[in-house]
């Protein structure tokens, strides 16, 4: 029996417990039960719910995004599939108004695609970055699919294919208006599509916003990078890659687990989480509920997590973190070689946590370097102090500091020469437009 089997097995276990657990919990706290007036019912309830959750199976999380606050309106938001692929959904998050004044103001505003990352949690974890972006500008966001259930007829799902899903994210959007935000291990790919379609010359995104990324993993190594560089390639795929088992459709699929990748989450910092869980146990016996609706929804997004596609995360290890490609100018994709020097015509914001303990300080700052074609007027670079690396796209300084910087950086760069790159000749033909 493999470790993936054994863990099913394990789920299945823990499940009838987990069930009886919110059911007494919800015996013990509700106000028409008898049983909620009994000495000691406050803990009784609350030590059934901390077990039911620790013990439950946590499914990818809705969006929720309903509403938002747009030009001092408030408008609703409604969630649509603009693109699907076998391994990833683009969607739209559009905004809706009857109010004619209203519409020419949303309709004027910059159209974003932001690329989250393909690393353990699910696209959602961005929910903040989505929901702040939606007050000035449209947003497209990259939402990946667990590779469990990508049936294994869809075949593998590379690096190189990553870079390829982005590059027709953007023609699919409209490079001539558009603004990309690439957060984390996104911001490799990212680079090598716009750089490739600068080099066959197409249009271009009109900025590159790069968030707390490995672009240059060599500069302030984290954990996360001393782990990668200590173990050879095949230690990776021999130790965390594992087959998908029945009954889910991408049964056969090569893939790193989501519960082993969540297993690692924990074990970075296990003494937070068990004094995280213990508060929570504490804020419900004496009746905090606000609180303890935090804990609630943090971890609700944090424990869930997807599988990645095994030659994906290979390929991630080797290209970024082993033998860093990018910045040796060696990265080849689809048979094209990488240069970021090809990308003329759209400006450039690095931005950095100063407490970053993820992609280290000067990781991401090493876009500027790569990218020589820009002119430096249009290439900034920003570290965010006091932030660590979910800081810079979530929570206050994320949408007090982060968040203008980055909205200013489009509005200054919106008539940026993008549209130029449709003008030049080139003898090389976009993948897109290949024979099958």
């Amino acid at each position: 029996m493999t470790l993936y089997q054994l863990h099913e097995l394990g789920r299945a276990w823990m499940a009838p417990l987990a069930y009886m657990a919110e059911a007494n919990a919800r015996i013990f706290s509700a106000p028409t039960s008898w049983l909620s007036n009994l000495p000691g019912a406050e803990r009784i309830a609350a030590g059934n719910e901390l077990v039911h959750r620790i013990g439950k199976d946590y499914e990818k999380p809705a969006w929720d995004i309903r509403e938002v606050e747009a030009h001092g309106r408030t408008v609703p938001v409604v969630e649509l599939e603009a693109l699907k692929k076998p391994f990833c959904r683009l969607l739209r998050f559009k905004r809706y108004t009857d109010d004619a004044d209203t519409i020419a103001l949303l309709k004027d505003d910059p159209v974003v695609l932001v690329v989250a990352p393909l690393s353990g949690h699910h696209a959602t974890l961005l929910r903040d970055t989505v929901h702040t972006l939606l007050r000035n500008h449209k947003v497209y966001v990259t939402d990946w699919v667990d590779a469990r259930m990508v049936p294994a007829s869809e075949g593998a799902f590379s690096l190189d294919d990553y870079v390829a899903y982005v590059e027709e994210f953007i023609r699919h959007i409209g490079a001539e208006k558009l603004h990309v935000i690439s957060v984390c291990q996104p911001t490799v790919p990212v680079l090598a599509a716009v750089s490739l379609m600068a080099a066959r010359g197409e249009a271009t995104p009109r900025s590159l916003v790069m968030m707390g990324g490995p672009i240059d993993a060599r500069r302030s190594p984290t954990e996360v990078n001393s782990l990668a560089t200590r173990n050879p390639l095949s230690w990776f795929e021999h130790n965390v890659i594992h087959t998908v088992p029945m009954p889910y459709p991408g049964e056969g699929r090569r893939v790193y687990p989501g519960f082993l990748q969540h297993a690692g989450f924990l074990s970075m910092n296990p003494s937070r989480h068990f004094s995280s869980h213990w508060d929570f146990y504490t804020d419900l016996v004496k009746g905090d509920l606000e609180d303890a609706d935090a804990h609630r929804r943090f971890y609700d997004e944090y424990n869930a997590v997807l599988d990645m596609p095994a030659r994906y995360y290979l390929d991630t290890i080797r290209v970024v973190f082993q033998d860093f490609l990018l910045p040796r100018g060696e990265w080849v994709v689809n048979g094209e070689k990488v240069d970021p020097s090809a990308i003329r015509d759209t400006a450039l914001l690095s931005i950095e946590g100063e407490l970053d303990d993820i992609a280290g300080l000067g990781q991401t700052e090493a876009a500027q370097a790569l990218c020589t074609g820009i002119t430096a007027d249009r290439r900034e670079h920003f570290i965010v102090e006091g932030a660590g690396h979910y800081g810079i796209f979530s929570g206050r300084r994320w949408r007090e500091v982060v968040y203008p910087k980055v909205r200013d950086f489009f509005a200054a760069h919106a008539e940026a020469p993008a549209a130029k790159a449709t003008k030049k000749k080139s003898n090389v033909t976009p993948l897109r437009r290949k024979a099958g």
